[in-house]
């Protein structure tokens, strides 16, 4: 092998060596950063891969609740008591025991802050009269919100009992950001996922249970009042995380990272780029042109509003 083929077989060895060191070290399957405002899109990579959203899903119960709720038919302060199928939820639980009751914004704060998976069962058999009726219903509202790449097959997240992904809840980075945003826009989620820690079942369960919000960024991140974090070995690490700064909403979601350490990092430095970008977006206005001749050719118009996309070293 002469000088110049060795070189090239040692470069093109080595491009496919960092090229698989970058993969292994991606930092997530697929990520979006949405203007909540406007809907505009900020960021995407892979915002259209399909995988499971794990606890996120619980995003979508409350949403179906928030509907129920505001037709009328129960209310925040409605009793759930407990049965034992409620109890079928674990590791991610609140430890409901049988004939124990409590208000529905009690299981609302264990969805939000411990992402508990029995609560979820509990409010799903209450609103849709049995879980399979629940979710149905999570669907219907999945459609009609436009997340025609979703399907919910649980109120919580939890994997299916065959373990197979496509038997489970799946979602899109792109759709899970229309029902985030939806919920910030439309509903008070923010009431719930803002809390950095709370008791549970004061007045109803002695000693009451304590509950830390699982989003690590509450706090520590400027502005930053939710949304939702979940894990699964199959889901990875995901968060739907949103912030408010200077009047404007930032939405995130991220899917399938490696660690929770990870994907809260890359959600951080998502967030500030995304307030970034989008003041740069507002600062651009239309400029005045000139009236064309009406013998003018027609060409596209140049948009007023260009979206401007950053790119994250991955």
């Amino acid at each position: 092998m002469n000088f110049t083929r060795f070189a090239l077989f040692t470069a093109l060895a080595f491009s496919s060596a960092a090229a698989a060191s970058a993969r292994s070290y991606a930092a997530y399957k697929g990520a979006i950063v949405i203007d909540a405002a406007s809907g505009r899109v900020l960021f995407e990579d892979n915002a259209d891969a399909v995988s499971p959203p794990a606890s996120m899903t619980k995003l979508m119960t409350f949403a179906v609740l928030n509907d129920r709720i505001r037709a009328g038919a129960l209310s925040l302060q409605t009793r759930v008591v407990i049965v034992p199928a409620d109890q079928r939820a674990a590791p991610s639980i609140i430890d409901l025991k049988p004939r124990e009751v409590f208000p529905i914004v009690e299981l609302v704060y264990a969805m939000m802050l411990h992402s508990a998976n029995d609560a979820a069962l509990a409010v799903a058999r209450e609103v849709g009269g049995s879980v399979p009726g629940f979710v149905r219903l999570m669907n219907e509202k999945a459609r009609a919100l436009g997340m025609n790449h979703t399907t919910f097959r649980s109120p919580n997240g939890l994997p299916p009992p065959s373990r197979r992904i496509s038997d489970g809840d799946l979602t899109t980075p792109r759709d899970f950001s229309i029902l985030c945003r939806y919920l910030v826009l439309n509903t008070d989620i923010l009431r719930y996922t803002s809390v950095k820690n709370r008791l549970f079942g004061v007045n109803s369960r002695f000693p009451p249970t304590p509950m830390l919000n699982h989003n690590h960024l509450l706090g520590r991140i400027q502005g930053v009042d939710g949304l939702k974090t979940g894990y699964t070995a199959a889901a990875g690490s995901c968060l739907s995380a949103t912030a408010l700064r200077n009047g404007r909403r930032i939405i995130v979601v991220m899917m399938d990272s490696p660690d929770a350490k990870s994907r809260d990092l890359r959600v951080a430095e998502l967030i500030d780029r995304g307030f970034a970008t989008a003041a740069i977006i507002q600062s651009v206005r239309p400029v005045d042109r000139p009236t064309r001749p009406a013998t003018a050719a027609a060409t596209p118009a140049d948009p007023s509003e260009p979206v401007i996309r950053f790119v994250v070293p991955r």
